[in-house]
C-alpha cells in the first residue's frame, strides 16, 4: 500500500474502534476516552523514545521503576514537560489491561502521576488537568466496576493494535494525523455543538495561508477561541515551523476543548515550551496582554454569541474596544471579537478571521465599529465562502482579513462562494479553490464576478457596508436569448396554429353538414 492507503486504512480502523468500543454511548460522550488513549499512547512512545535515545540496546519499557534516577527523572521533565516511569507507559498497561481487576483506579493513577511529574517546572501549566475529561469512573463506562474496566480494556486494546511505525517523523505525522481525523468525525457527527470547536482542516489551510502570506517569519501565532487548536496547527503543518520563533498561543473558554487542544500541541511533536494554550473568557477574562503584539493571528469564534457588552460599564474603557467608541451589541459578539484580536495585532501582522456576515451589513454600533476599521484602514479584504463549509451550520460565512501595514487606502472584495466541492454532508475547498483564492488576494487584480478592489471612498458613501455581494457583481447565469430569432419562431408557430384552427374548422363543417 502506499502511504496514502495506509493513512487511509489507519483512519479506517480507528474510527471502527471508537465506534464498536463507545456502544450504546453517544460518540460525543465517549470522545474523551477515545482521543486520551490515543494520546496516553502517544506521549508513552515519545517519553521511551526520549529516555533510549536511539540506543537499541535500551528498552525503557522492560526497566523496573527503582532504576530511575532522580536526576534523570529531573532531566527529563525539564527537556519534556513530564515523566512516565516504565511501569506506567501505554504498552505495559495495554498488555495487562485484560486480567487487570482494578485497570481504571490503575489509569487514573498513572494520569496524575503524570500531571504531578510537572509540578513545580516550568510545563506545570501545559501538563495540569490534561487527563481531567477522562474520569474512568463515569457511568458513561458502565454500571459495575467489571463493566468499566471491560471497556477501558476495549480502547486501549483497539489503540494498542493500531500499526503506527517505527517512532519517528512519519509516526509523529501519522498519531497527529489520526487525532485530527478523529476530531473531525466527531465535529462532524456532533452537530451544532462540534462546530463550536473545531474548523475544518481545508478551510484552517486558507484562513493559516491568508495570516501568515508573504511573512517570512512571524514572532508567534494567537488563536483568540482556539478551540481544539486546529487553525494554530494549520499553520504549523503549512510552513517551515522555524518562522514562528516563539510559538503558538490560544485560549479557549470551554474547559474539555481546552484540554483537547493542549494534547493536539503535544501530539503535534510542539513541546511544552512553545505553545501556550489558557482557559478562559477571551472578552472579558483575557490572556497573553504582556504577550501582543503577534504578527499573525487566525480564528474562528462562535457566530452571534451573547456577551456583557454595555452592561459592564468598564469595558467601554478597555484598551481592545476604547478606540472604536462603542461596544458590540449584547445580543451579537462578533465584532468584540474582531476588535479584541486587532489589538492584539503587530503592525508587520495580519489577522484572518471568519465572521457571520449580518455584521457587515447591520447598523446601529456594528456599523459604527465597520467605520472605525475602514477610517483607520485596517481592513484589507472580505471574503465570501460558499455555504455548508462547517459542521453544525449551512450559513455562508465570510473571512474578515485585518492588517495594519497596507500600502493604500482600498479595500478588496472577493466572491469566493462558488468554490466548493459538494460532499455527502458538507461542501469542502479543495486546494486548488484555495490556490485561486490566495492569488487573486497576493496580486489585488479586479476579476469579473469574483474580486474587486474598491476605493475607501466608495465604501465610505455605501455607509461603511462590507458586504461582497455590493462590490462583486454576480454572474448572470441566465440563457441569453435572442429577440428577433423568438419573433421569427413565434410567427412561426402562430401561422401553424392558424392553420390547424382553419383545419379543424373544417373538419368540423363537414361532419356537421353528413348529419340528417
Amino acid at each position: 500500500m502506499t502511504s496514502m492507503q495506509q493513512r487511509a486504512e489507519l483512519q479506517r480502523r480507528i474510527w471502527q474502534i471508537a465506534n464498536d468500543v463507545r456502544g450504546a454511548v453517544d460518540g460525543w460522550d465517549f470522545k474523551q476516552y477515545v482521543l486520551g488513549t490515543l494520546f496516553y499512547r502517544f506521549i508513552s512512545e515519545n517519553f521511551a523514545n526520549y529516555i533510549e535515545g536511539g540506543d537499541d540496546s535500551v528498552d525503557y519499557a522492560e526497566l523496573h521503576d527503582y532504576v530511575i534516577t532522580s536526576d534523570v527523572k529531573d532531566d527529563a521533565v525539564k527537556t519534556k514537560g513530564y515523566f512516565i516511569f516504565p511501569s506506567q507507559l501505554f504498552a505495559r498497561v495495554a498488555a495487562g489491561a485484560n486480567t487487570n481487576e482494578s485497570l481504571n483506579t490503575d489509569l487514573a493513577a498513572i494520569f496524575a502521576a503524570i500531571e504531578a511529574s510537572a509540578h513545580g517546572y516550568p510545563s506545570e501549566h501545559a501538563i495540569k488537568g490534561l487527563f481531567a475529561d477522562f474520569d474512568t469512573t463515569s457511568n458513561r463506562l458502565g454500571n459495575t466496576v467489571r463493566d468499566k474496566n471491560a471497556r477501558l480494556a476495549a480502547v486501549l486494546k483497539g489503540v494498542a493494535d493500531l500499526d503506527f511505525g517505527d517512532f519517528d517523523a512519519s509516526h509523529i505525522d501519522l498519531f497527529g494525523d489520526a487525532y485530527e481525523f478523529l476530531i473531525s468525525n466527531y465535529a462532524a457527527n456532533a452537530g451544532k455543538s462540534g462546530g463550536e470547536f473545531f474548523t475544518p482542516q481545508h478551510v484552517s489551510k486558507l484562513i493559516a495561508q491568508i495570516a501568515m502570506h508573504q511573512q517570512t517569519s512571524v514572532n508567534k501565532i494567537y488563536d483568540p477561541a482556539c478551540g481544539s487548536g486546529s487553525l494554530l496547527l494549520q499553520a504549523k503543518k503549512h510552513f517551515d515551523a522555524h518562522i514562528i520563533e516563539e510559538g503558538f498561543f490560544g485560549q479557549e473558554i470551554n474547559h474539555t476543548t481546552y484540554n483537547l487542544a493542549r494534547m493536539n500541541m503535544f501530539l503535534h511533536n510542539i513541546n511544552y515550551d512553545k505553545f501556550d494554550v489558557q482557559l478562559g473568557n477571551t472578552l472579558i477574562d483575557p490572556h497573553f496582554g504582556d504577550d501582543k503584539p503577534f504578527d499573525a493571528i487566525v480564528s474562528n469564534p462562535p457566530y452571534s454569541v451573547k456577551w456583557i457588552g454595555s452592561d459592564d460599564p468598564t469595558l467601554i474603557n478597555d484598551e481592545r474596544f476604547a478606540p472604536a467608541g462603542v461596544l458590540a451589541p449584547k445580543s451579537k459578539a462578533d465584532f468584540a471579537f474582531v476588535l479584541h484580536a486587532l489589538s492584539y495585532l503587530s503592525s508587520k501582522g495580519r489577522a484572518a478571521i471568519v465572521c457571520f456576515p449580518g455584521i457587515f451589513y447591520r447598523g446601529g454600533a456594528e456599523q459604527k465599529i465597520r467605520q472605525y476599521l475602514v477610517d483607520n484602514n485596517y481592513v484589507e479584504t472580505v471574503i465570501s465562502l460558499a455555504p455548508n463549509l462547517f459542521y453544525g451550520t449551512t450559513i455562508a460565512v465570510n473571512i474578515l482579513v485585518l492588517s495594519k501595514h497596507k500600502t493604500d487606502t482600498t479595500l478588496q472584495f472577493i466572491d469566493a462562494s462558488g468554490l466548493f466541492k459538494k460532499e455527502t454532508n458538507n461542501n469542502v475547498l479543495l486546494d486548488a479553490h484555495i490556490e485561486q483564492i490566495m492569488q487573486v488576494f497576493d496580486s489585488k487584480a479586479n476579476v469579473d464576478h469574483f474580486a474587486q478592489s474598491v476605493p475607501f471612498e466608495k465604501v465610505a458613501a455605501n455607509d461603511y457596508n462590507l458586504s461582497v455581494s455590493s462590490y462583486v457583481e454576480a454572474k448572470d447565469n441566465r440563457e441569453v436569448v435572442d429577440i428577433a430569432q423568438l419573433n421569427a419562431e413565434l410567427k412561426t408557430t402562430v401561422a401553424k396554429i392558424d392553420k390547424l384552427r382553419k383545419d379543424i374548422d373544417a373538419i368540423v363543417a363537414e361532419i356537421e353538414g353528413e348529419e340528417p
